[in-house]
């Protein structure tokens, strides 16, 4: 069994290449999956899909043989040529690839170092891939061990301190933007995790907020718990707002800010939508594929996940030395979880050797019984006094085994052992 991980991500690829390769939804993540695990050569399979980055982690019998299979799926779903995808792909194998899980999952490869989305949206990524029974034993073993370094680095590190989020970030933009938010409107689109916290740091920063989602109740919803739970913070119905969706030309036409971060899988904002205003606005568009059809239009400034990216630096510079220290933990656990892979290799063998010794015992005992060298009676202390024999006398290359299995000549030494001792599987 192999790990390999292909990765898309805001390194590697522009915005328009992961709107192409992005997974709108479960049925198009269902398809996907469904179409990669008919191989022989894929075991196991988890598709991780964001804004920021398309991630397809593997369990498989050889590596070589399964890549070609997976670029050619992606390029049939993604309508992108295969080449290109190669040479676009960061590819990841074995130790490299859980390396780059656990990196992952502890926010450490995220456009926004620190952002606190990731290890619940791969949470949710491993959930639906187990639920659907395209992973197993060992997928689960290399993300629950990345979920446990995950927790490492948030309990040894300030990284995930303070709420950092791409939301965060675009608020954080929007805040420089605009000097004074006395009396100043944000339209948010949506009603889902990302509008939840762009409404939140609008609100923590002195915006009012107007949200705005086809899902009116789950909008409703959504004001009602910030209102409810300010996080220290107390709201009232006039700093958050909730307006229909039928009034969203109105709205995109009266404010100067907006944020968008819808699950629509096409624009929802189109250039024949806006109208003259006097002043310039500002639009965040933080939803994969983008909510914004693109165009250029007088005083309106556009921004997508790419072009948070000065702030992005300045938050990875504040944040460097933190990331020295969870990258170190990255490293030493990602060591960790193949010593302990290997441990779990060895402990089948040992419970052979074992259990082939209980049956050669019980085997002679009742010959010996069957040709009168023993009384039956007597079967129970005998077996207790051989048991007792077997046992001390394996102990010692039990030991010795579970040692070298986590050397490097691990591997040859146990197949001998296998060999010497006949255990096939």
């Amino acid at each position: 069994m192999e790990y390999l991980v292909i990765s898309f991500t805001h390194k590697n690829t522009d915005i328009n290449t992961r709107e192409k390769l992005a997974f709108n939804n479960e049925v198009e993540k269902e398809v996907f999956l469904k179409s990669i695990i008919k191989y022989d050569k894929i075991n196991e399979a988890i598709l991780l899909s964001t804004c920021n980055r398309i991630e397809l982690i593997l369990s498989v019998p050889n590596q070589k043989e399964t890549l070609s299979i997976a670029i050619d799926e992606l390029s049939n779903h993604s309508s992108l040529g295969i080449d290109e995808l190669l040479n676009l792909a960061d590819i990841y194998e074995n130790e490299s690839a859980a390396h780059h899980i656990f990196t992952v999952a502890s926010s450490l490869d995220s456009l926004v170092v620190g952002e606190t989305q990731i290890a619940g949206q791969l949470k949710d990524a491993f959930k639906f891939s187990l639920d659907k029974g395209y992973c197993a034993q060992k997928l689960s073993r290399v993300l629950h061990y990345a979920f446990k370094c995950a927790a490492k680095v948030r309990n040894a590190t300030q990284l995930g301190s303070g709420s950092v989020s791409v939301a965060s970030t675009a608020v954080a933009q929007a805040k420089n933007i605009f000097k004074d938010m006395t009396n100043i409107k944000a339209l948010v689109i949506g009603a889902g995790e990302m509008s939840e916290l762009a409404s939140r740091h609008l609100l923590k920063y002195g915006f009012d907020v107007v949200i705005c989602s086809r899902n009116n109740k789950k909008a409703r919803a959504l004001a009602q718990s910030i209102i409810s739970d300010g996080n220290g913070q107390s709201y009232s119905q006039n700093q958050i707002k909730v307006e229909p969706y039928e009034k969203l030309e109105e709205l995109l036409n009266s404010m100067r800010l907006m944020v968008t971060a819808t699950s629509a899988p096409y624009p929802i904002i189109k250039k024949e939508m806006v109208k003259p205003f006097a002043h310039t606005r500002h639009w965040f568009d933080i939803a994969l594929p983008r909510d914004i059809e693109q165009f250029e239009y007088e005083n309106l400034n556009i921004y997508s996940v790419d072009d948070l990216q000065c702030i992005v630096n300045e938050n990875l510079e504040i944040r460097t030395e933190q990331a020295k220290e969870a990258y170190a933990i990255v490293g030493k656990m990602t060591k960790e979880f193949f010593v302990w892979l290997q441990t779990l290799s060895v402990e089948p063998m040992i419970k052979t050797l074992y259990l082939k010794s209980d049956a050669i015992i019980e085997k002679k005992i009742q010959n010996a019984i069957k040709k009168h060298f023993i009384k039956a009676e007597d079967k129970e202390n005998i077996t207790k006094l051989c048991q007792t024999v077997m046992a001390e006398f394996l102990h010692h290359p039990a030991k010795k085994l579970r040692e070298v299995s986590t050397s490097i000549e691990g591997d040859v030494i146990l197949g001998t052992a296998q060999s010497i001792f006949n255990i096939k599987d």
